[in-house]
């Protein structure tokens, strides 16, 4: 399965790389090929200052090794070693129109001191973080997203919906980071769901992110913006930051496997702004967006 699983990564990032830099039309992506010393590596890609992408980043890695003292306690696991494998995107637009987006799918295996797996699972999903609030493109990112899951099991949408606005919620702002979309982990073997069954489910919701995404880009990346639109889409970036930092599970493991931090930070920002107790205007979009993060709503 990990093979499996690393070669349709090593794919889906082809694909998805592609149709980027053609939206784009002026940046390409930047490709690094790391090798993590206790095991493993990956292939960063990285584009910057392009016409519609300010900057962004499709990763995969395959790592693997013995699983560190720290996560051993966050498992409640003794010595074992592990493989852990992914693709995780981030993109962050110029045009404050255009929304934030990001995805990871992701396989885990853990084993014995004989080698064989003791526990394997998946995970991943997708979600959108706008600055300015089109009801039309949540609707359409969340039917993508529902539309993939309806091809497996009629209450995945609903679940992991629930789970994406639960997961990505900045608790200590207690607002939503974005609009929400997919979130599911630990999708493990049971007795209706084998490996195989939750492979199609994962490798289904990745295929359906261009799908997701590429329209409401095309529809958003050539309308005008103020300075001001600017200035809140920097300051809204800087609450993503925030979660990255405070919250996330994946920016967690990775500083705690000794991860490859440009690849681990690259999710973040390349400008970005804290002003000091700031409120967006009574009756404004800003804080149309805002009534919204603080209470997810369901979009279909």
């Amino acid at each position: 399965m990990k093979d499996k699983f690393y070669q349709y990564i090593q794919n889906l990032q082809d694909t998805i790389t592609s149709k980027l830099e053609a939206i784009d039309g002026l940046a390409t992506f930047k490709e690094d090929i790391w090798k993590r010393p206790e095991g493993g590596g990956g292939r960063t890609r990285v584009i910057e200052n392009g016409s519609v992408f300010e900057k962004g980043g499709v990763n995969i890695s395959g790592v693997h090794g013995k699983l560190p003292k720290s996560m051993q306690t966050y498992f409640n696991v003794g010595d074992v070693d592990f493989f852990a494998c992914g693709l995780s995107l981030v993109l962050h637009p110029k045009n404050p129109m255009v929304p934030t987006v990001h995805a990871n799918w992701r396989y885990f295996e853990m084993y014995d001191e004989k080698g064989q797996i003791i526990d394997s699972w998946f995970g991943g999903g997708q979600d959108l973080t706008p600055y300015y609030l089109f009801e039309e493109d949540a609707i359409h990112f969340h039917q993508v997203c529902k539309t993939a899951c309806d091809k497996h099991n009629a209450d995945f949408y609903e679940q992991y919906k629930s789970k994406c606005d639960e997961y990505f919620w900045n608790s200590h702002r207690n607002e939503a980071r974005g609009i929400g979309g997919l979130f599911f982990d630990y999708c493990k073997e049971t007795k209706t769901m084998s490996m195989e069954n939750w492979y199609n489910f994962v490798t289904e919701v990745g295929n359906s992110f261009l799908e997701c995404y590429v329209p409401i880009v095309e529809k958003r990346k050539a309308l005008k913006y103020s300075e001001e639109q600017r200035n809140w889409q920097e300051i809204r970036r800087g609450r993503y930051v925030e979660f990255n930092l405070v919250h996330d599970k994946g920016t967690l493991f990775g500083l705690k496997t000794n991860g490859r931090i440009e690849s681990i930070l690259m999710s973040l920002p390349p400008h970005v702004q804290w002003v000091y107790d700031h409120h967006p205007e009574s009756g404004s979009n800003e804080e149309k967006l805002i009534k919204v993060l603080k209470h997810p709503k369901n979009w279909l």
